[in-house]
């Protein structure tokens, strides 16, 4: 088989999941790689709120790119996470704000006007029961046809893997977090 026997779709659908660190990572290098290519790129980002690098990153770097890039940021923190769930957050204010960044997103992915839309944790706000799975579906079969989708977090659900064109699962190996060492600024946020 020769490369003239290949095409290329007009989009895929990209997941990024699984237990290990880089998912985030991974979507932030496609986000890289479609602004590169002078692509417009959404980046919405469901569960966390608080002040994380790559919010950094993009806040410097949307002057660069203008209207290539436009960012959302949702979410209510780490939901049913034990010791790292907000307690002052009810789980309706985590349903509510999982919904407002969902209809961002679904919006982005429907308007056609997107070459890459990026759900940043979307995978776990499913698996918290913030979003259903059949909102998950909905986003991925109701997207623009030329608009790719890159899903990320743990959990993605086995039932929407047909639906996907690249699945990637992190495997976690080893982690510091696990031997009590709280997360590195700028290397796991």
């Amino acid at each position: 088989m020769s490369f003239e026997d290949y095409k290329t779709k007009p989009s895929v659908v990209i997941v990024y999941s699984g237990e290990g660190k880089g998912k985030t990572s991974a979507a932030l290098g496609l986000l890289s790689r479609s602004l590169g290519n002078r692509g417009k790129v959404a980046f919405i980002q469901f569960i966390k709120h608080w002040g994380v690098s790559e919010h950094v990153f993009i806040r410097d770097i949307q002057p660069l790119f203008k209207d290539q890039l436009y960012f959302y940021k949702g979410g209510k923190g780490f939901f049913n996470a034990g010791d790292l769930s907000a307690k002052e957050i009810t789980k309706e204010q985590h349903v509510g704000a999982a919904e407002d960044t969902y209809k961002e997103a679904l919006k982005a992915a429907q308007s056609g006007e997107y070459d890459l839309v990026i759900c940043d944790e979307i995978n776990n706000a499913v698996h918290d029961g913030l979003l259903s799975e059949q909102q998950l579906r909905d986003l991925i079969e109701k997207r623009s046809p030329k608009t790719s989708l890159c899903l990320t977090g743990r959990d993605f659900p086995p039932g929407l893997t047909e639906l996907t064109d690249i699945y990637t699962n992190m495997e976690k190996v080893k982690h510091h977090f696990d031997d009590k060492y709280l997360a590195n600024k700028g290397i796991d946020f």
